[in-house]
């Protein structure tokens, strides 16, 4: 690009005194224009090769802690566009965990305690000496963590036949017999723990059913595929009175997060090629509920057809296909503060003083939402402190993006950072007017992981319907999780106790009532 431009200006030299004054500085003019172009060209690309490098090679941390002193940086508004100009000091950007200290007794090659509710097999080891001239003084104790492998075994069930010794008239039973226990699938060899382990390996622990085959082949039980995986498909169908009483609580609750995942699908229609589907995750933090949806795209036919009938909140990112939400009636879309904040992290390397400042800002208002969780406030407490706190703190940050968005080029990475939370300023503010809320979409894309985890180990779902099945299975298990439930203990018993379970009781068997349905309304987040 240069050499065109060199080429361009020794044209122009030989012409030079052909040309009048007003035509030179027109020329000059449009080479000052081609060199601005190319200048902003050359910014992007490095942007855009950063970014690439950050998703390659580094980590995705998001929380912004500043090692600079507040005084040393100035977040007033006073800052002269002329400043931009002057060299900016290098400054180093940390980030910050949570770390769980050491005791002192936890030096260099000292083991945690191994958990105490493990059963314990005691071996006592004598010394080869004549005790009856020692005297017992102490013991030293050594634990070591043993693991017996998981074993098969068949559950036999022994029904005698009886005749009646002395038969009663004709047409009355003389012979007798017990019945079966009822059981979730009355045809098929697994019983409801195997199943349930099945279950949890393929879609929480993200072992392929072909692998879980090879293992039980070394256990000394072949299972042929086909009775593997149609066990596996009927026992989450068996299940969807369960997922659907979750899609109808998670609509009556008011407030929905949504974002979405993508899943390779094996399509008939696509030979040698995988179909690339989509897994929209919707969560509501209030009761606690994941629900995850299969579609073939990520056009907005998906959370339209889903979310049909829907009242309340809906927090998104800024995907335009949520926007046909912000016409129907009943629907208040909120957007989410970690997305704008990331957008600064990212323009870091193009604007680094300014995204300093932003990401300073942002950062006191989840210092609140910190503050907020750790006393354990419920909602009213947590509206409260909003209005007490990040009331000021958004108004000041909104009063930092309409002077800096002045002073910066729209089509750059801090520009379009800056315009990305100004054009949807009452959404990020949302948050702020009901303690219900979140302050970001964190929740969702937490549920979304294992999906992500997954698909590195199989690759691909069987086909469409395989993928929504998988939907249903993911909902159930996920609500487990942020219920802080062990999902195998839930679904081994929820296997065994649906066959005969009311249907007007259902919710009793929803992993955040399982075990307690006296479960009181949740207050705390």
């Amino acid at each position: 690009m240069y050499f065109i431009i060199f080429v361009s200006v020794n044209q122009a030299e030989k012409s030079f005194d052909n040309l009048s004054r007003d035509e030179l500085l027109n020329v000059t003019k449009e080479l000052n224009t081609i060199i601005s172009e190319l200048n902003f060209k050359n910014a992007k690309l490095e942007h855009e090769l950063d970014q690439i490098k950050r998703l390659v090679f580094g980590s995705r941390k998001e929380r912004f802690v500043s090692d600079t002193p507040k005084e040393q940086l100035s977040l007033g508004f006073d800052v002269e566009a002329k400043e931009q100009s002057k060299e900016v000091p290098q400054q180093t950007i940390t980030y910050s965990r949570s770390k769980p200290g050491k005791s002192k007794k936890e030096g260099a090659g000292s083991r945690l305690p191994l958990p105490s509710h493990l059963p314990r097999e005691v071996t006592i080891l004598e010394p080869i000496v004549d005790l009856r001239e020692y005297k017992e003084i102490g013991k030293e104790i050594t634990e070591v963590l043993e693991y017996d492998p998981g074993k098969f075994f068949v559950k036999q069930y022994v029904r005698p036949r009886y005749v009646r010794i002395k038969p009663l008239d004709e047409g009355t039973d003389n012979v007798v017999i017990a019945e079966m226990p009822i059981r979730f699938n009355e045809k098929g060899i697994f019983g409801e723990g195997l199943l349930g382990k099945i279950i949890i390996d393929k879609y929480m622990d993200h072992l392929p059913l072909y692998r879980q085959m090879k293992r039980f082949k070394r256990m000394g039980v072949e299972i042929p595929s086909s009775t593997l995986s149609d066990s596996v498909m009927r026992t989450v169908l068996g299940l969807t009175p369960l997922y659907e009483l979750l899609l109808k609580l998670l609509k009556g609750s008011g407030y929905i997060e949504g974002d979405e995942t993508t899943i390779k699908v094996l399509d008939n229609e696509k030979k040698g090629k995988a179909h690339l589907g989509y897994y929209w995750a919707y969560r509501s933090p209030v009761e606690n509920i994941i629900l995850f949806d299969y579609r073939r795209g990520r056009g907005r036919e998906g959370p339209k057809e889903f979310l049909e009938g829907y009242r309340g909140y809906l927090q998104t990112d800024g995907y335009e296909v949520y926007e046909y939400f912000s016409d129907q009636p009943g629907i208040k879309l909120l957007r989410c503060m970690a997305h704008g904040r990331r957008n600064f992290i990212e323009s870091m390397q193009n604007d680094r003083m300014r995204s300093e400042q932003a990401l300073e800002i942002i950062q006191q208002l989840y210092n609140v939402e910190r503050e907020a969780r750790e006393a354990k406030m419920d909602y009213e407490a947590r509206y409260t402190l909003r209005q007490e706190k990040s009331v000021g703190i958004l108004e000041e940050l909104k009063k930092w993006l309409i002077k800096n968005y002045q002073e910066v080029l729209p089509k750059s990475p801090i520009g379009k950072a800056i315009f990305y939370m100004l054009s949807a300023w009452d959404r990020f503010c949302e948050y702020i007017r009901d303690g219900r809320l979140e302050i970001d979409n964190n929740l969702v894309e937490n549920g979304i992981r294992p999906i992500a985890i997954g698909r590195k180990n199989y690759l691909f779902a069987g086909s469409h319907d395989a993928a929504k099945k998988a939907a249903m299975i993911y909902s159930l298990l996920g609500t487990c999780l942020i219920n802080q439930i062990n999902p195998y203990d839930w679904l081994v018993d929820v296997l065994k106790r649906l066959p005969e379970h009311p249907i007007n009781k259902l919710e009793e068997l929803l992993p955040y009532k399982w075990g307690n349905p006296t479960t009181p309304e949740k207050q705390n987040f």
